[in-house]
């Protein structure tokens, strides 16, 4: 399984924002993480956060082009954005990847762009959008409900010329769901897996991890994250999107040492 580490270019993200807004930092947290082992470095400069508000295109911009730049050749770039004009700057720019959380819905211009230029596309599942999507969330049955809308996407991407072997598909975890909701979807993983499309996962720090445990802050929820990514890798999962690389890479090693060691029990060993 794969890891995406996540490059946060804003000043309000949920867990990290600020952190790595100063276009020189960002780049450095970025080799970083290629050193500890991610697999694709995912750029963002608008948070999407419960109750986040949109950036201007222009600030957009700003904010994550120097950095995809710094970037480049480092590792396989991926820019997080909505809007199909950031998406087309950061292609020129040298990213191969649009994680886009509106999975195309939200700039019609979107899959244009990405058909047109031939890069791999993330379609997440959101409920709403971020200032809303966490205000009441219902499901009647959530995987069935997310794994409908995303076979509705990866439709719509079809349609418009996107390569499904480009195509990622996320359940949108945290986004628009309950504690039990992300519990559930976790749990069958498989259920995604199964559309025969590649899966992204992205639990890393999510509020639901928090509540699990006695209210712990987004700096204290690695176990969680670790638990989380596991899951999804036993599910099926081809790529997991994560803030701390080097343990969760770890991690995985070891599940994966674990599940290919030899030797068979012997039933009569008791």
């Amino acid at each position: 399984m794969k890891v995406m580490g996540i490059v946060n270019v804003t000043p309000d993200s949920f867990s990290d924002g600020g952190e790595f807004f100063d276009h020189e930092k960002a780049i450095e947290h970025g080799k970083r993480l290629a050193r500890e082992g991610a697999d694709v470095l995912d750029i963002g400069g608008e948070s999407t956060r419960p109750g986040a508000e949109a950036v201007p295109m222009e600030e957009e911009v700003r904010r994550v082009i120097p950095v995809i730049e710094g970037l480049a050749g480092i590792a396989p770039i991926s820019i997080d954005t909505t809007k199909a004009e950031v998406a087309a700057l950061a292609i020129d720019a040298g990213a191969t990847m649009v994680n886009d959380v509106t999975a195309l819905a939200g700039d019609m211009d979107m899959a244009a762009v990405c058909a047109g230029t031939g890069v791999e596309v993330v379609l997440m599942h959101m409920l709403g959008t971020p200032r809303t999507m966490q205000a009441d969330p219902h499901y009647g049955d959530v995987v069935a409900e997310v794994a409908e809308l995303l076979a509705i996407r990866v439709g719509q991407a079809d349609k418009a010329g996107i390569d499904r072997e480009k195509i990622w598909i996320d359940p949108g975890i945290g986004f628009g769901k309950t504690v039990d909701h992300n519990l559930s979807l976790l749990k069958w993983i498989e259920a995604f897996s199964n559309m025969r499309l590649k899966v992204l996962v992205g639990p890393s720090r999510k509020s639901f991890i928090g509540k699990l445990d006695n209210g712990a802050d987004e700096a204290h929820r690695l176990g969680g994250t670790i638990a989380a990514c596991l899951a999804a890798m036993r599910g099926g999962a081809s790529m997991v999107r994560v803030h701390d690389v080097a343990p969760v890479v770890q991690a995985i090693r070891v599940a994966d040492a674990i599940e290919s060691a030899a030797g068979n029990p012997d039933p009569a060993r008791g």
